[in-house]
């Protein structure tokens, strides 16, 4: 069983979201179709201790969840109190020949920045472990800037003293570009959380670096407008983090990604030289469009401190669908159906196996929706989803389904998609793959690797973003297993190559893909990008380990 959701945004020009999701528990198509505009959105909650089911009119309190909630979370459980492997022992890294900080390093950061470094071990635990307790490093110094400026002083002078460098944002990366690999110093943007400006007339917003994707969000929302990008890491993530790293997220088939939105950079090279190119126009053709050089680069070029991006309205209504589909193939055609039936309501069209969604319900105790709601307030669009579920229910593509249309249940809705990933950390140590396919191979890549992995692997489980290509396949097992390792790696990045994809859709390659970036680009474009390195970073100080392989001497 597939689950669909529907996400219908409804403004001058309505945008709409799909959904694939299984249910555990749902009424018949048919009662579906007779009270899909009349009925509240009802969940079956599975009381404690029992296997008993009570139905209650939207019982999902404090269901609006981020990362940096589910840190504090994580952390009471066994299986994340436990030491992470220090990643250089893990995966066999030399450390390269970098300077060792030392006391007079020390004394000059906290001349620049008093009480803003941080040298405390205990303190520093939670900035050298990525979430998902997968990386470690040991970073002994914490710097926390304000400014641009700060910046600027402390990469002039790590440059000249050999020290290496992690720029770190909101933490929240899935492949280990955030975290330490050796005692390189991290360098947090976290207090660099400041909006600088912002245009209600072209909604373009400028703001530094570490402010925190949600946050910036619910400031334009009372602008009546948003960001251009959704994550379910927007509690903690931060907008430079998201412009270094080139994230993806649920908003990607409506407003497009952040090559397009983003409008300008200010950059801090590794020598601490400031290079300003925070426009504010959407169009600008002198030149070389240099920030496209920095975003998607995860840190290894510049460090970005802010950021101009273009933001659209916010959207009048929403409508969500969440939908069940008995088979991958009822979810491609549902799409297809979709997107000519919706093209110009469309927003986003995500999907989930049932194995995601019993993990959601097993470990978070969350619950499959049953019912139906309504609420749209635009009569164009409401016709448009009328006659597209009656298209798609007639034709048996969709067997079961609800739909949402007030922002609560549209949340709770979406807490079943976004609270994946924290499921799968429950469940025991996760292998990560970030994948982007011709849509039409999306799934096959979930069912061979069950039946290549069999038994050595606890749950194989496939999610993500339909509407643009985008599959993370995700593989736990009890405890990190090196031959379960060797059995998915390179077999993974082969098979995604031998169909024309891309190893990394979303996620960048941070410190564990960075070797397999030749399934996806070929050696003169890697050869190009190592010498734009050496241009902008001669010494290597910026995120050493990180990105691309070695260049071969």
């Amino acid at each position: 069983m597939f689950i669909l959701r529907l996400h219908f945004r409804f403004i001058m020009a309505v945008s709409s979201l799909v959904w694939h999701s299984p249910f555990g528990h749902h009424w018949p198509l048919s009662r579906l179709q007779i009270r899909w505009q009349r009925k509240a959105l009802s969940l079956w909650i599975k009381k404690e201790g029992t296997g008993s089911l009570t139905r209650e009119a939207y019982i999902m309190p404090s269901i609006r969840w981020s990362i940096s909630h589910l840190k504090r979370g994580l952390h009471a459980t066994q299986i994340h109190r436990q030491e992470v492997m220090l990643t250089s022992e893990r995966y066999g890294v030399q450390r390269l020949p970098f300077a060792h900080v030392s006391s007079t390093d020390l004394s000059f950061f906290e001349h620049l920045m008093p009480g803003r470094v941080i040298t405390d071990l205990d303190e520093l635990k939670p900035f050298n472990v990525d979430w998902l307790k997968s990386v470690r490093g040991c970073s002994k110094v914490l710097l926390k800037p304000r400014t641009t400026a700060e910046i600027s002083e402390i990469l002039r002078y790590c440059n000249e003293r050999n020290l290496a460098v992690n720029p770190q944002g909101g933490n929240t990366g899935l492949v280990g570009g955030s975290v330490p690999v050796f005692d390189e110093i991290i360098l947090s943007t976290a207090l660099m959380n400041q909006v600088i400006s912002f245009d209600n007339v072209s909604g373009i917003l400028v703001c530094q670096a570490g402010c925190v994707l949600e946050n910036l969000n619910q400031y334009l929302e009372q602008l009546d407008f948003i960001m251009p990008l959704d994550l379910g890491a927007k509690g903690s993530c931060h907008i430079g983090g998201n412009a270094a790293t080139n994230a993806g997220g649920l908003r990607l088939l409506r407003y497009g990604s952040l090559r397009g939105t983003v409008l300008g950079l200010e950059v801090v090279l590794a020598d601490g030289s400031i290079l300003n190119c925070l426009a504010s126009l959407r169009k600008d053709n002198t030149g070389y469009d240099l920030k496209q050089l920095f975003i998607g680069s995860e840190g290894t070029l510049g460090v970005i401190t802010a950021v101009s991006i273009l933001c659209p309205r916010k959207p009048k209504a929403v409508n969500l669908a969440f939908l069940g589909c008995p088979g991958f193939s009822q979810v491609l055609r549902t799409f297809t159906t979709c997107k000519g039936m919706l093209g110009e309501i469309l927003s986003a069209y995500e999907f989930m196996d049932n194995k995601c969604m019993k993990l959601v319900e097993q470990h978070l105790k969350l619950a499959n929706p049953v019912a139906e709601t309504s609420g749209s307030n635009s009569a164009h669009d409401e016709e448009k989803l009328s006659h597209f579920l009656e298209r798609v229910m007639a034709s048996d593509l969709v067997v079961e389904g609800t739909l949402a249309s007030e922002d609560k249940k549209i949340k709770a809705l979406w807490a079943l998609r976004e609270r994946i990933t924290e499921a799968l950390t429950y469940d025991g140590f996760v292998y990560k793959y970030d994948i982007s396919l011709p849509v039409e191979k999306l799934y096959d890549l979930v069912t061979d690797m069950r039946a290549r992995l069999g038994r050595n692997a606890k749950n194989v489980v496939g999610y993500g973003h339909l509407g643009d290509g985008n599959l993370h396949l995700n593989i736990t097992a009890e405890s990190y297993s090196h031959s379960l390792l060797e059995a998915i790696e390179p077999y993974v990045y082969e098979w995604t190559s031998q169909y024309h994809g891309s190893i990394s859709a979303e996620h960048g390659l941070g410190f564990k893909k960075k070797h397999y970036i030749y399934y996806s680009k070929p050696q003169e474009a890697v050869l190009l990008m190592q010498q734009f390195k050496a241009l902008l970073d001669p010494k290597g100080i910026l995120n050493p380990y990180k990105t691309l392989p070695v260049k071969a001497v």
